[in-house]
């Protein structure tokens, strides 16, 4: 991609938080941007700020646009202009603008904000023959923006192979043989060795759906977060700032992520206010933006058990009940408290990382599994080992746990669970007591614990070769006629027994 004469090479629309640190991501990288908001005063902070992070002699390498049709006018063609909007009717409303400021079916325009996949879908084919609309979800939030996000872009593959040098560039780095983040926080000095945490994810809107799944299991490996945390504090008894040690300790084992990072970091921080832990301070009530509740949705419509992640959207709803929880808490009885000792303490720490460990394991299989059907549905082919190599960096739940998942998926590419693969599977064989042992505290503590709890459901329903749902077809067969199979004959053949009558046949459907 040459740079001509005031000229820019990409351009970026919507100069928020995301927009201004991948727009200076994209100059760092030796690329020249043009930028536009209806915010002027976004447009001018961006520009002082290039400004001041510019080496010394340098020429500018962002310029600001009054329109889109100026824009389009400072691109090299083919043009590629960026947007960093809300998802939604804004996307449209740009698209619409750039058509009639004279965007042409070469340009491509990339949408980078959390839409729902179906959205993206519709409007690939909606602009086509006007320009390419491509899209690529965007993980790491503001830092992962501006130093190197995880990039899971999908669509029309010539659009693909034109942006790819950039994506490429901003992307987060690992090391290809270690699987770990290569960070470096300076402006003006990109990361440019290592593996880039990009990949081309498949037809319109599979990357916006894999960042959809990443953002469910983001939700379950917090609230499981979450739920080791109320279980040391209020089961055994810890201090806020104990616990963030531990978890600054778990943090260097298998639970290494970032993630358990900054959960360490928030438990050991002082409020500025009270100087008690700042997070005895924050209210326990939870927000969301959705992208958890489409995966909880999806897993729902397509059928694919995901239980976890389930629980740990409910997690966020009953948090937001808090005025129902106070008055319940009066009137609710629980269990009696036991008292532990110190040796029994140690115990129960050791057996909590260990089932930390395997519900995670149980998400993220949850999310692959998803993803997988969802593929089927769409005939999509998505290579699970590449999605779980760009997580390894810049994205919210990178971990070096992904590392293993990535080798699962190298030595078998058709794996249908997680669960299957030798390294988890013996894995959460030697751990699972300690993760049953800590339910049952839970339970016995009256600490709740969902996503730790549903998740030794979801290992134990796969353990089980027969489920009792053969019970559940007698049931829908009595009161609704529904018929069944039989396990002595062959598959797909349908039966049903004449409840009503007084000799109760079977009839072959």
């Amino acid at each position: 991609m040459t740079h001509h004469t005031n000229l820019s090479n990409i351009g970026v629309i919507g100069l928020g938080v995301m927009g201004k640190n991948l727009a200076l991501n994209i100059a760092d990288n030796g690329y020249h941007v043009a930028v536009f908001d209806l915010d002027t005063a976004k447009v001018n902070a961006a520009l002082e700020q290039e400004h001041q992070e510019r080496k010394a002699g340098l020429a500018p390498r962002m310029q600001a646009c009054n329109n889109l049709s100026e824009m389009l006018d400072k691109l090299v063609s083919p043009k590629v202009i960026v947007l960093s909007v809300p998802a939604g009717s804004i996307v449209d409303g740009i698209c619409n603008t750039l058509i009639e400021s004279g965007i042409n079916s070469e340009d491509i325009v990339i949408d980078t904000g959390n839409s729902l996949w179906t959205d993206t879908v519709e409007r690939e084919a909606h602009y086509q023959g006007k320009f390419k609309f491509f899209s690529s979800a965007v993980s790491g939030g503001e830092v992962g923006a501006r130093f190197g996000p995880s990039l899971m872009p999908s669509g029309d593959e010539s659009a693909w192979q034109y942006v790819a040098p950039i994506w490429n560039a901003i992307a987060a780095k690992v090391d290809s043989k270690t699987g770990l983040p290569i960070e470096r926080f300076e402006p003006g000095n990109p990361v440019t060795e290592g593996e880039p945490c990009t990949t081309y994810i498949g037809p319109a809107g599979s990357g916006h759906y894999v960042k959809m799944v990443h953002n469910g299991i983001e939700y379950a490996d917090m609230q499981l977060i979450c739920e080791a945390y109320q279980l040391l504090h209020d089961g055994i008894g810890l201090s806020t700032y104990d616990i963030g040690d531990i978890f600054k300790r778990w943090n260097q084992g298998s639970l290494n992520s970032y993630l358990m990072g900054i959960s360490a970091e928030v438990l050991q921080q002082k409020d500025p206010l009270t100087d008690k832990p700042l997070v005895e301070m924050i209210l326990d009530k939870a927000g969301q933006k959705g992208t958890g509740l489409w995966t909880a949705v999806s897993s729902l419509q397509i059928g694919c058990p995901a239980p976890t992640i389930a629980e740990a959207v409910y997690a966020r709803a009953i948090s937001t009940q808090k005025s129902l929880r106070v008055s319940l808490s009066n009137t609710l009885m629980g269990p009696q408290k036991a008292t532990l000792t110190e040796a029994e303490k140690t115990d129960f720490i050791n057996a909590l990382e260990d089932a930390l460990y395997c519900a995670k394991v149980c998400c993220y299989a949850q999310g692959f599994q998803l993803m997988a059907m969802e593929a089927k549905e769409q005939n999509w082919t998505l290579n699970f080992a590449e999605i779980a190599k760009i997580w390894r960096a810049g994205c919210i739940i990178r971990a070096t746990f992904l590392q293993s998942i990535t080798q699962a998926y190298v030595e078998n590419p058709q794996l249908a669970n997680l669960l299957m693969a030798e390294s988890f599977s013996s894995a959460l064989a030697a751990k699972q007591l300690n993760w049953r042992k800590t339910v049952a505290a839970s339970v016995m503590q009256g600490i709740p614990a969902p996503c730790i709890a549903s998740a030794v459901a979801y290992y134990d329903s796969y353990r089980c070769e027969t489920l009792p749902a053969n019970l559940l077809q007698g049931q829908r067969d009595f009161f609704g006629a529904h018929t069944f199979e039989r396990t002595d004959k062959p598959a797909g053949e349908k039966y049903h027994l004449d409840w009503s009558a007084k000799v109760r046949t079977l009839v072959k459907m």
